[in-house]
C-alpha cells in the first residue's frame, strides 16, 4: 500500500508499505472529476498545475489537523498502467478503508458557506447534501458502509458533519438501513437486501458495479475487464454460493426448520437483479441443504449470506 506524506516544503512524497507495517492513515473518498492526479503526475512532478491537486492538498491538510502523518489519494497513489497492481488494489480496497483512522468525504457539488462568514448557519446545504452525485456511485457505497469514521466536507472544505450526525439524510433515499451505517456486521444482512443497496449506483466500466461489491460480500476473485456485468453478476454469485456449501457440517437435520420464503424470495432477488443491471443471472436455489454446526457465529455468516431465513422450533 502506497501512502502520502506531507513534507517539511509543503510538498507530499509517496512511500510503500508491506502490510505488517502500515502506519495510521486517513483515506479521501471522492467522485472523479476532470485533471486528476495521476501516480504517474506525481513522479514526474507535473501534479501541481492539474485541478486534482487541491483535493490531495486539502485530504493531507485534514489529515494533519487530525494528528495523522500519512494519507491515501486513490488517484495517485495507485499505478493504474500495472494491471497485476490493479487486480490487487480492488480486492484490498474495502479493507484499507476499514482500517482508516479517518475517511474524509469530498463533495465538490455541495456549497456551504464558510464558518466565518455571516451566511454560516444556513442550511441550504442539506438539500443538495441528499442529491450529492457521491451518493450515486458505485464504489463509494463501501467507502459509505465500512469506514468508521466518516467527515463529509463541502466544496469549500467546509465540515457538513460526520456519518452519524447526517445519518438522517444518508438513509432518508438512499436505501441503507440504519444499523448497516451504524456498522452492524454486513453478514447480518442478506444477499438480495445487500444487492438491492447498490441497484441503482452508477460506475464508469460496467463490470464495476459488480466488482464494487466484492468487499461487501467478503470474497476475492480476478478482475476480468470487457466480460460484461452478467458474467460479473455470475461469478460474483458462485462464490458466495460456495461460502454456503463450505459450512462444515452434517447433513440435514430433522427438526431445524429451514425456510426459503418460496416464491416471495425468488420474486424479490429478480426485482433486484432487474433493477441491478437488467439482468437474470442472478438465479434462485432449486435445492435446500441443512447442516448441524457448532460454531453459531459461522452458521449465522454462512446462512445470511445465502439470504435463507433460519426457524428454530
Amino acid at each position: 500500500m502506497r501512502l502520502l506524506r506531507y513534507n517539511n516544503n509543503g510538498d507530499f512524497s509517496l512511500t510503500e508499505y508491506v502490510e505488517s507495517g502500515i502506519p495510521k492513515y486517513a483515506i479521501l473518498s471522492h467522485r472523479w472529476g476532470a485533471e486528476e492526479v495521476t501516480f504517474k503526475n506525481l513522479i514526474e512532478g507535473t501534479n501541481k498545475s492539474k485541478t486534482g491537486y487541491s483535493k490531495i492538498q486539502f485530504c493531507g491538510e485534514q489529515a494533519k489537523r487530525n494528528g495523522l502523518k500519512h494519507f491515501w489519494v486513490d488517484t495517485c497513489c495507485i499505478d493504474k498502467s500495472n494491471s497485476t497492481e490493479l487486480q490487487e488494489v480492488i480486492n484490498s480496497m474495502f479493507r484499507w478503508y476499514q482500517n482508516a483512522i479517518k475517511c474524509y468525504v469530498y463533495l465538490p457539488d455541495v456549497s456551504r458557506p464558510r464558518a466565518d462568514s455571516t451566511n454560516a448557519s444556513n442550511k441550504d446545504w442539506e438539500s443538495t447534501f441528499r442529491k450529492s452525485e457521491w451518493f450515486t456511485r458505485g464504489w463509494t457505497l463501501q467507502e459509505l458502509l465500512v469506514a468508521a469514521l466518516v467527515d463529509f466536507f463541502s466544496k469549500e472544505a467546509e465540515l457538513l458533519g460526520n456519518k452519524a450526525s447526517l445519518e438522517r439524510h444518508i438513509c432518508e433515499k438512499k436505501g441503507v438501513p440504519v444499523k448497516a451505517l451504524r456498522g452492524s456486521p454486513l453478514f447480518d444482512f442478506g444477499v438480495t437486501e445487500r444487492m438491492s443497496w447498490a441497484a441503482n449506483r452508477l460506475t464508469t466500466r460496467d463490470e464495476d458495479k459488480v466488482y464494487s461489491l466484492f468487499g461487501i460480500f467478503g470474497v476475492f476473485l480476478p478482475i476480468i475487464w470487457g466480460e460484461g456485468q452478467e458474467n460479473a453478476l455470475r461469478r460474483l454469485q458462485e462464490e458466495i454460493d460456495k461460502k454456503v456449501k463450505g459450512v462444515k457440517g452434517t447433513p440435514f437435520v430433522p427438526d431445524l426448520k429451514f425456510a426459503s420464503q418460496g416464491n416471495v424470495r425468488q420474486e424479490k432477488i429478480q426485482r433486484c437483479v432487474t433493477s441491478f443491471g437488467n439482468s437474470s443471472t442472478y438465479r434462485g436455489r432449486t435445492g435446500i441443504k441443512c447442516y448441524r454446526c457448532d460454531n453459531n457465529h459461522l452458521l449465522q455468516n454462512a446462512l445470511c449470506q445465502g439470504a435463507h431465513s433460519l426457524l428454530l422450533p
